[in-house]
């Protein structure tokens, strides 16, 4: 038995290290936590001051005994979990653990933030000790979070149905999407117009410019016929080129990834999940075997901090001097600072552990979306330590009798960053589109006080719209901003609230609150407002942050919090509606049998059902009208017949989208799949469009389970004119837009959307 015993959270994790180590070092893993508070109980002892009740994890006992025998034949024990708070709580659970032996061996705490050789024989070097308040601090959360779950889900078991849950930050998040959503919903569009004149002065081209004022102030066109009649007025009129505006401008590089910024922007760039990009950080700080070598190929994952070390700015200079020139290596390495001061520096920013890594030449060890992920990773890391791009920008101020218009354009003098990565930008973000828009833009070579000539005006009716729906990028920088959870959390509480089906998504990437949703939201914003409110929940996190740091008492945080809680819980008890035995009833009356139609809600959301349930089962779909008044919705007929009674089939709504039904039901409850116009190319037999557990939309085969067909891409019912397969597929992208595609990668047949078939 080897005298050094080091305790990691992963087996990929322990693997790796053990190589690094050497033959005196035995690594184990204790798979994550071994204790947790209980899953059947509230397990925090609310009389005696938050005393939380630690049990095993099911599972865990077999973990444990090899642990505590592994520790049992050591003189050392260095205690490795991940450098956070939930790293300090496993850490804190093993030790208690391995106290308990007879021989107690010496415990270390060793902290890392890459999984190198260098970095773990350092940490082995520098053990510390383990951190009271860091364990504090998470455990005040874990409690928090189990007072908040554990107290109000039965509520809403009791009131609304079982299965359901309320949490401190997820039902925050879903709070965020509801009030957009009402935002939305209550929007009124207003009608605006824009005007371009297309010009052209002594040199070409002919270049457009937009109306920016009228008599001095900024122009607002609010219909067609001041629009028109603004024209009238300017036709015929000198078109004066009056002002020429030159400046050089400087665009800064964006600084290397923390959590939450590359969730948002593998959610923009990559269309990954917050739950995919974190798994795959995880296997890229772990380890990737590359030939005879295993390496963790970025820091730690988790981390808010935008601190680099010295040394890795020193191989970046070197890296970058190499690849693309001295001219794009500042003087001095750039720092960033982060904007709120909540950050946990120990850590550092996410990066590449080790420059001779390029993704290039990693790139066969990875699976595709783990190196898309890692070049992401790289790139952000290589171009945050460039110099700035600098561009020449232009500006044509021209004027036509009492108004102005302005024409700009940028172009790129030296492209610094920007030859490696450009950030995106959210939906909405009308300012950074604008200016990607306007470079390139290359304006002719005049002289102010030049005369144009007008080609025609360009009127355009435009209408406003409203705030858009949050995606996963743009909730997880709402959250973010608010400080609302901490980055280990953001792809957790997004998971949950789609699994709890409190929100869906369409578009393929936009949250909008489902009908259980907004319920759920409603009462508990009116039974618990401190709890949902956005800026208690900020100030909880700052909280857990000052126990973290020592300037608080853990149990001060609970006391504060519960006070309040425990009174607020004991009143929406009685006064929180009761929805689950709740009938509403409406002027419908039932086709079926003549008695009242009352309002209930179910699994998916409200319907209307028959009030002599359970004598007569008949139930409606309805909508609201914008009078609020209720009208049953129709439902879709079809011209199938029912293959067991010959009744018409109608379309149905469930679980996993559209599906065809017997209009006979309950008496006959023959259903089958919606084709989609295109037969399954394995079995023949017609293709439906149907959804994942998660809401994402798919194609399969009706004959499933006998036939496994299934392709994310809709398949149209066209051959393919290069290779002649027997369907082609419309592929949507960020970067194409919907595009037709043969279904056979090799083949590479494409074409727009627009396009005619050839």
């Amino acid at each position: 038995m080897s005298k050094n015993l080091v305790i990691v959270e992963s087996p990929a994790k322990a693997k790796t290290i053990e190589k690094y180590l050497g033959r005196d070092f035995t690594v184990k893993a204790s798979i994550g936590h071994i204790k947790d508070l209980p899953k059947k109980n509230l397990g925090v002892d609310l009389k005696n001051n938050f005393e939380p009740e630690y049990e095993v994890i099911p599972g865990k006992k077999k973990v444990i005994d090899e642990i505590k025998k592994a520790a049992q034949g050591s003189e050392i024990v260095y205690l490795a979990p991940d450098p956070d708070r939930e790293g300090e709580a496993i850490a804190w659970h093993v030790a208690e653990e391995i106290k308990k032996l007879k021989k107690k061996p010496v415990i270390h705490r060793v902290l890392f933030n890459e999984i190198t050789k260098s970095a773990i024989r350092e940490a082995i070097q520098k053990p510390i000790v383990l951190n009271t308040s860091m364990f504090e601090a998470q455990q005040a959360r874990r409690i928090l979070d189990r007072l908040v779950g554990y107290q109000i889900s039965p509520l809403l078991w009791e009131k609304v149905r079982r299965g359901l849950s309320a949490g401190r930050v997820q039902s925050v998040a879903v709070r965020l999407v509801c009030e957009r959503e009402d935002e939305i919903s209550k929007f009124i569009s207003e009608e605006y117009w824009n005007l371009e004149i297309k010009v052209e002065g002594s040199i070409p081209p002919a270049f457009s410019a937009r109306l920016s004022k009228i008599d001095g102030k900024k122009a607002e066109l609010k219909n067609g016929d001041d629009t028109q009649a603004l024209v009238k007025s300017l036709k015929g009129q000198n078109l004066l080129l009056k002002a020429i505006e030159k400046k050089e401008q400087k665009r800064h590089p964006t600084p290397p990834f923390i959590t939450s910024k590359l969730q948002q922007e593998a959610s923009r760039k990559l269309g990954f999940t917050a739950k995919k990009t974190m798994m795959l950080a995880q296997r890229l700080y772990e380890g990737i075997e590359m030939d005879d070598v295993t390496e963790g190929l970025i820091t730690y994952m988790r981390t808010d901090s935008l601190r680099v070390a010295d040394v890795a700015i020193e191989q970046v200079r070197g890296f970058i001097k190499e690849t693309y020139g001295s001219e794009y290596v500042p003087e001095s390495p750039n720092f960033y600072k982060n904007k709120k001061g909540n950050t946990q520096d120990a850590h550092e920013a996410i990066r590449p552990t080790n420059m001779e890594h390029a993704p290039d030449k990693v790139k066969k060890y990875l699976e595709r979306d783990a190196y898309r992920l890692y070049d992401l990773i790289w790139k952000r890391f290589v171009a945050s330590q460039m110099k700035p791009a600098v561009l020449d920008r232009t500006v044509f101020v021209i004027e036509v009798k009492n108004c102005e218009f302005r024409a700009s354009g940028s172009v790129v003098k030296f492209p610094g960053f920007l030859s490696v990565y450009r950030e995106d930008w959210d939906e909405g973000d009308n300012e950074s589109r604008d200016n990607q828009d306007e470079e390139g833009r290359l304006l002719p070579n005049l002289k102010e006080g030049e005369n144009l000539k007008c080609h025609e005006f360009l009127p355009s009716q435009h209408f406003t719209e409203p705030p858009p729906r949050y995606t996963e990028a743009s909730l997880v920088k709402e959250l973010e901003e608010k400080g609302i959870g901490r980055p280990s959390t953001y792809a957790s509480i997004l998971s949950v609230i789609q699994d709890k089906k409190y929100v869906d998504k369409i578009e393929g990437k936009k949250f909008r609150p489902t009908d259980l949703g907004k319920l759920v939201n409603d009462l508990l914003v009116n039974h618990f407002p401190d709890i949902l409110d956005v800026k208690f929940t900020a100030h909880m996190e700052e909280e857990l942050d000052d126990v973290e740091e020592g300037k608080m008492k853990w149990t001060d945080t609970l006391n504060e919090f519960y006070s309040t809680f425990s009174k607020t819980l004991g009143e929406a008890k009685v006064a929180m509606r009761d929805v689950k035995r709740q009938e509403i009833p409406t002027d419908q009356k039932c086709e079926k049998c003549g008695g009242v139609m009352v309002i209930k809600f179910g699994k998916h959301g409200e319907f209307l059902a028959c009030q002599a349930y359970p004598d007569c089962k008949n139930s409606k779909e309805f909508v609201r009208n914008e009078a609020g008044k209720i009208e049953i919705q129709a439902e879709e007929t079809t011209d199938e017949k029912c293959d067991k009674c010959g009744r018409a089939m109608v379309v149905k709504r469930g679980k996993f989208g559209k599906f065809l039904a017997c209009s006979g039901y309950p008496n006959c409850k023959t259903t089958k799949a919606v084709s989609i116009g295109v037969n399954c190319p394995k079995c023949t037999k017609p293709l439906s469009e149907k959804k994942t557990r998660r809401g994402k939309v798919f194609y399969g085969c009706t004959g499933y389970p006998q036939c496994d067909f299934a392709s994310w891409d809709k398949p149209v019912n066209q051959k393919c004119p290069q290779c002649g397969a027997s369907y082609l597929v419309e592929k949507t992208t960020k970067a194409h837009g919907t595009t037709i595609k043969c279904a056979e990668k090799e083949c590479g047949y494409s074409r727009s959307v627009e396009e005619s078939e050839s």
